[in-house]
């Protein structure tokens, strides 16, 4: 236990380039914080007018959790799924030993496109297990009732919030929920105190936990806290993602999140050379190659808060 903390992640911008075009703000992993219970990673594309073409690319060790803002995203990967995403509906991919998929927009040429993508780690009983994908169109909501102004809204995306179960499969305590916050609205999220947490600002503005924040700014709450009071007033759309903080230390590298080196390798020779460790992706003739290993040894990243 850490106890409760107030600080703000800020997003940078990445620029993935190449086939996809289009940057990208990632508020995680952060330098000094690699995961937030078994969240790993947070981008966020858009908002944008552009024409998204993500080719088959690898994953091992985790879930992609993908939440549209806006626009339609098209799913396939190597174990034959083939669907459209669009406003209010979770994609979720569970990597286990080897996976690939691609991501693309919906039409020929640029269209307006927003969303969120997560990673969340596998733990070592899910980590090495067969690969999966889900999608949920219909996901659990509840009121939150307001200290003052309207009532606050949520949407359980991934986890247990409040008493409410998302039917996504997870493999570690964990809660990913979006949150809408009326003008003039003052509310407190209930959070289990022996969870981390953090708040990420996606429109509008909000204080939390006292503490302004701006749009794209991610807050971590850490832990030992029961509750966390959110106001805005013009009105907020926010995404709560936390859960019992992982265990383990975890090697991070392009799409893979392992525990060593070795198996870092393991899996970039094995993407390399087609291995039917990832399978193919039907009606794709291109995929995206492994970036070069750094000429040093990867090891775990470490929290420094």
């Amino acid at each position: 236990m850490i106890g409760p903390r107030r600080i703000v992640l800020e997003p940078r911008e990445v620029p993935l380039g190449g086939v996809r075009g289009m940057n990208v703000l990632r508020a995680l992993p952060h330098r000094n914080l690699p995961t937030i219970g078994a969240w790993c990673f947070l981008d966020r594309f858009g908002p944008a007018d552009t024409r998204m073409r993500v080719e088959p690319h690898p994953h091992i060790g985790l879930q992609t959790v993908t939440w549209p803002l806006v626009g339609e995203i098209r799913h396939r990967d190597s174990l034959g799924s083939d669907t459209d995403l669009r406003r209010g509906q979770l994609n979720l991919m569970t990597a286990g030993n080897g996976i690939s998929h691609s991501e693309y927009s919906i039409g020929d040429g640029p269209v307006p496109l927003d969303a969120l993508q997560f990673w969340v780690v596998l733990p070592e009983s899910a980590r090495h297990g067969a690969a999966g994908f889900e999608q949920h169109t219909a996901l659990p909501g509840l009121t939150l009732p307001s200290e003052h102004g309207a009532d606050a809204s949520a949407t359980v995306v991934l986890g247990e919030f409040a008493g409410v179960r998302s039917p996504a499969s997870v493999h570690t305590p964990i809660v990913g929920a979006e949150i809408v916050v009326p003008a003039g609205t003052r509310v407190r999220l209930p959070l289990p105190a022996d969870w981390e947490h953090a708040v990420l600002l996606v429109e509008g503005d909000a204080v939390v936990a006292e503490h302004p924040l701006a749009v794209n700014e991610t807050l971590y709450l850490g832990d030992s806290r029961v509750e966390a009071e959110v106001e805005s007033a013009t009105g907020a759309l926010l995404f709560l993602l936390g859960g019992e903080p992982f265990a383990d230390e975890i090697v991070m590298w392009w799409n893979f999140a392992g525990r060593t080196h070795d198996e870092i390798v393991e899996a970039r020779d094995a993407w390399e050379a087609a291995s039917p460790r990832f399978g193919e992706v039907a009606g794709h003739d291109v995929r995206i190659p492994a970036p070069p290993l750094p000429p040093v040894r990867l090891m775990p990243r470490s929290r420094s808060l």
